[in-house]
């Protein structure tokens, strides 16, 4: 093989490449992928975008500023929403179809189920929120107290769920199974204290 032939292999491979990474930035919103010990980048999931959603579909009217919506399953963010929480709900769209694990997302970010808190911190983790996954218990003292404009993490010592942008991320079970889901509808908060990232 010449030396002209190698670098025109060279060349539409780096094309290629280039192409791939571009359209996973695109369809994620943030170019992560599965690296042991840590989150750093992720390919993004091989179906299409969402679209807006037909009336009657779980989740706020298309449109309605600062809150998300619910489209089979994926959260769509508001498009008024700051990019740290775009990245928060892009990082748990990632894992929502994840099965629950005890200890999930706590030894690692990628992992192949999460609990409670592990899927919290996941989705935290995404909009640079937290640096290591933290067990319900020490949540209840994370952040600024009280609920936030765009995420309400509510936390005690047995149990964690999120609100981002007026969705529910949890792992409590439904007709669909148990493990890491958005839902339309919100839990009871008694019980749990409310924090939230500050300026968030």
């Amino acid at each position: 093989m010449t030396t002209a032939h190698r670098a025109a292999r060279f060349a539409a491979v780096c094309t290629f490449l280039t192409a791939l990474a571009v359209a996973s930035v695109c369809a994620t919103g943030k170019a992560w992928a599965e690296a042991p010990g840590g989150i750093s980048a992720v390919s993004a999931e091989p179906s299409a975008p969402p679209t807006a959603p037909s009336s009657g579909q779980a989740g706020a009217p298309s449109g309605q500023p600062g809150i998300a919506r619910l489209v089979g399953g994926r959260a769509i963010a508001p498009l008024d929403a700051p990019p740290a929480v775009k990245r928060v709900i892009a990082a748990a769209n990632r894992i929502r179809t994840k099965p629950y694990l005890w200890g999930g997302g706590h030894g690692r970010w990628w992992d192949r189920g999460y609990d409670c808190s592990g899927a919290v911190s996941y989705a935290l983790r995404g909009g640079d929120f937290i640096d290591s996954p933290l067990p319900s218990g020490p949540m209840e003292r994370w952040g600024s107290p009280g609920p936030g404009r765009w995420i309400t993490v509510y936390a005690n010592p047995g149990h964690a769920y999120a609100v981002v942008a007026g969705l529910r991320w949890d792992t409590s079970g439904n007709s669909r199974g148990t493990g890491p889901r958005w839902h339309a509808e919100m839990a009871s908060s008694g019980g749990f204290v409310a924090r939230h990232p500050p300026g968030y």
